[in-house]
C-alpha cells in the first residue's frame, strides 16, 4: 500500500490553445488533461519518486477509464478508486490570461460521482492500511454534504491509525453551496472548524486564512503585486492558537504583478517554537522567485503541498524546516513552467533550483 494517500475529486480540464479567449477558440479545439487538487498532489508526489495513492469515485465510462489510465502511467496507485453508476466526471474550462488580463476558469462539476457517493462506501481501514500520511483539501468537503462526511470519516480514521494528516484550506466560494440559508463563508468556517482539530500540517494562503478562519492582520492583498511577508508569522501564530494540534503551518506567497508575472515564495511556521522560515533566501533575506513568463500557474499551490509533504517525510530532503520550505517553494516555482496541473519536475531539478541554480541554462 502507498505511503501517501490523498482523497478528492478529479476532473477533465479543457483549455484553449495558447492564450485564446473562449469566444475565439470555440467552436474549435481544446486541450484535454485531467486534474484536481488532491490528484495534483498525489501526481506530484509520484513524479518526485514517492509511493502515492489517490482515492475518489468515478463514473463507469471510457472517459473515466482514460482518467485512471493517465494516473497509472504516472506511477500512482488507483486501486482504491470506486466506480459508480451515479453521477459524472466533472469538467473545468481554462482560458489562460496574459499580462494584465487574468486567467478565467469555468466549472462544470455539479453532480459528480464523488459528490454523490455514499460516505460509507469508502473502506478507510483498507485504504489507509500501510500508509503513513493522509492529505485532503477544503475543496472536497465543499462539494456536498456527503463528501464532507466522507472527509470527516477519513480524517478520524487516519488519526486513529496514527497517520500524519495534512490539509490545504483551498477555499472555493462557488462550491460551498450545499446548505440552504448558510453563506459559503459561514458553511466553510463551520465545517473546516470541525475538521482542522485533527490536522497536523496546514497549508494556506492569505485569502484562505481570511475567508475560512476570519484571520486578517491587514496588508496581505496579493493582488496589489506586493506582500508584507513579515505579517505572515502572526497569521500562522493565530491559527496555531486556535488549533493547538496543528504542528506546522505553511503559506504560499504569491505576488501577482500580472497574469504572466508573479513573484513566488513560501513560509513554514513551527508551532512549538514559534519560528518562521521563508524561501527563497538571498544573503539571508527573503527574496521571492521572479516568475516573469508563466506557462501555467494552475496547480502551483498543489505542487507546493506535495513537495512540502515529501520533504517533511524524507530527512534527505528536509533535515530542517528551512530546507523543507526551500524544497517546496522551488518545486512549485518550477511547476509554473509546465503545462497542465501536474508538476513533472524531478527531485534533481528541484534541488538544483533550491541550491541557487536559477539561470535555466541547457542541461547537456
Amino acid at each position: 500500500m502507498a505511503k501517501f494517500v490523498t482523497f478528492g475529486e478529479i476532473m477533465m480540464r479543457l483549455k484553449t490553445e495558447d492564450f485564446l479567449r473562449f469566444r475565439q477558440a470555440l467552436p474549435g479545439r481544446l486541450e484535454a488533461t485531467f486534474a484536481g487538487a488532491e490528484a495534483n498532489v498525489a501526481a506530484s508526489l509520484a513524479l518526485l519518486g514517492a509511493e502515492a495513492s489517490f482515492v475518489t469515485t468515478l463514473p463507469v465510462n471510457p472517459i473515466a477509464d482514460a482518467c485512471l489510465g493517465s494516473l497509472r502511467n504516472l506511477g500512482l496507485d488507483v486501486s482504491r478508486v470506486l466506480r459508480s453508476g451515479k453521477g459524472r466526471l466533472g469538467i473545468y474550462f481554462v482560458e489562460a490570461g496574459a499580462n494584465q488580463r487574468p486567467s478565467n476558469v469555468i466549472y462544470d462539476r455539479d453532480g459528480s460521482s464523488v459528490a454523490l457517493a455514499d460516505p460509507a462506501s469508502y473502506d478507510w481501514d483498507g485504504i489507509l492500511r500501510g500508509a503513513s500520511w493522509f492529505h485532503w483539501t477544503g475543496i472536497t468537503p465543499a462539494l456536498s454534504r456527503a463528501a464532507a462526511e466522507a472527509v470527516r470519516r477519513a480524517v478520524l480514521r487516519a488519526k486513529d491509525l496514527g497517520l500524519t494528516v495534512s490539509c490545504d484550506l483551498n477555499f472555493r466560494k462557488k462550491l460551498w453551496a450545499w446548505e440552504a440559508g448558510t453563506t459559503p463563508n459561514a458553511l466553510a468556517a463551520r465545517v473546516m472548524g470541525e475538521l482542522l482539530p485533527y490536522v497536523d500540517i496546514l497549508v494556506a494562503n492569505e485569502e484562505d486564512a481570511k475567508d475560512v478562519l476570519g484571520i486578517d492582520v491587514g496588508s496581505l492583498d496579493a493582488s496589489r503585486g506586493t506582500l508584507d511577508a513579515g505579517r505572515y508569522p502572526e497569521v500562522a501564530r493565530r491559527i496555531a492558537e486556535r488549533f493547538p494540534k496543528v504542528r506546522k503551518i505553511a503559506f504560499t506567497l504569491r505576488e501577482s504583478v500580472s497574469a504572466t508575472h508573479n513573484d513566488w515564495g513560501g513560509m513554514l511556521y513551527d508551532a512549538a517554537s514559534g519560528s518562521a522560515y521563508f524561501a527563497p533566501l538571498e544573503d539571508g533575506e527573503y527574496r521571492p522567485y521572479p516568475i516573469r513568463s508563466i506557462v501555467d500557474r494552475i496547480g502551483g499551490g498543489d505542487s507546493f503541498s506535495a513537495a512540502l509533504i515529501l520533504a517533511l517525510s524524507d530527512p534527505g530532503l528536509g533535515g530542517s524546516d528551512a530546507e523543507v520550505v526551500s524544497f517546496a517553494t522551488a518545486a512549485s516555482c518550477l511547476c509554473h513552467s509546465i503545462h497542465g496541473d501536474f508538476n513533472y519536475s524531478t527531485r534533481e531539478e528541484v534541488l538544483a533550483l533550491a541550491g541557487g541554480k536559477t539561470s535555466g541554462r541547457i542541461v547537456r
